[in-house]
């Protein structure tokens, strides 16, 4: 057998250091992290703003964020669990409900600023990407007003890959057509054909209003009848069909731009009508204890008699 050096040996552990915590965890990729928060030093410690997009089990987060010394703050949040006060009940984390989920977020942010008036975004829904050139710098919005800039943010995927059509490209199409200034391109929309180097912004379009669910919809109820039954039930349910799709979540953009602001906390009341069991003492806990070897006894000895 050949002679193998060991690599790792008493000195490499006694110099080995772990990482971060939420990098063992696989929550923070501190290397994106570092390059979103960081600003230039001519900035005069101005905040450097996040679109946070993250996904659930059952909803979407946008959130606007910056960083300080001592952690985050959140300037606005939306979560598609608001959605069903504008009208949407169902399919709270397809592409159309991230979409609805930005363009929440864009609106609410934009209105505690003062901006919302300046910067009304983009009201016909086309999938393309707006972008303006003004005083040697790009914005992303249809037009720059000479006394206020846009409101400027930097999409922070977390550790989900970016991928073309991902759901999180909704959100930022959602901002971006809310009024805020996100830096994007089309190459990560879904209609972009990377061979081609073509972007169909219809396809987009489509995938906005819901149209890849109304399709499978359609093509799930002729095919397997009892799978759509059960796949589609909170759809059946809330009398949402295939065709109506579109008209939905054009209502739903339509209520987020009328009335952006959050809902008001309702008051939390506990449920006091439960009530712990008093604890045993020693004395009553050795009694029932012998109660029970006193039931056995008498039962191992009514099976002897028998």
């Amino acid at each position: 057998m050949p002679f193998v050096k060991v690599q790792k040996n008493r000195a490499y552990f006694s110099r080995y250091q772990v990482k971060y915590r939420r990098r063992r965890e696989g929550k923070t990729d501190y290397r994106q992290r570092k390059r979103l928060c960081a600003q230039d030093k001519n900035k005069y410690q101005s905040p450097k703003y996040r679109l946070v997009v993250r996904f659930t089990n059952k909803q979407v987060i946008c959130q606007i964020a910056y960083a300080l010394v001592d952690g985050d703050r959140i300037l606005a949040q939306a979560t598609s669990k608001e959605l069903p006060r504008y009208g949407l009940k169902v399919g709270l984390k397809n592409y159309a409900a991230a979409y609805c989920t930005g363009l929440l977020v864009a609106r609410r942010v934009l209105q505690k600023l003062g901006l919302d008036d300046v910067y009304e975004g983009n009201t016909e829904v086309d999938g393309e990407v707006v972008s303006t050139e003004y005083d040697k710098k790009m914005y992303f919005v249809e037009e720059v007003d000479d006394d206020k800039r846009p409101f400027r943010c930097f999409l922070d995927v977390g550790c989900k890959a970016t991928t073309t059509g991902n759901r999180i490209f909704g959100a930022l199409k959602g901002a971006a057509d809310g009024g805020i200034d996100v830096p994007h391109s089309e190459k990560r929309f879904p209609g972009y054909d990377r061979d081609a180097k073509e972007y169909d912004a219809d396809m987009h379009r489509e995938r906005i209003f819901g149209g890849h669910v109304g399709e499978y919809m359609e093509y799930l109820d002729e095919e397997d009848n009892q799978k759509y039954q059960e796949h589609f039930a909170s759809y059946i349910a809330a009398d949402v069909a295939p065709d109506s799709l579109e008209e939905l979540y054009e209502s739903v953009h339509e209520a987020i731009r009328e009335d952006p602001k959050p809902s008001e906390k309702s008051q939390f009341s506990p449920d006091k009508s439960f009530k712990r069991k008093a604890k045993i003492t020693l004395d009553e806990r050795k009694a029932r204890v012998q109660a029970k070897k006193d039931a056995k006894n008498a039962e191992l000895e009514a099976e002897d008699d028998e």
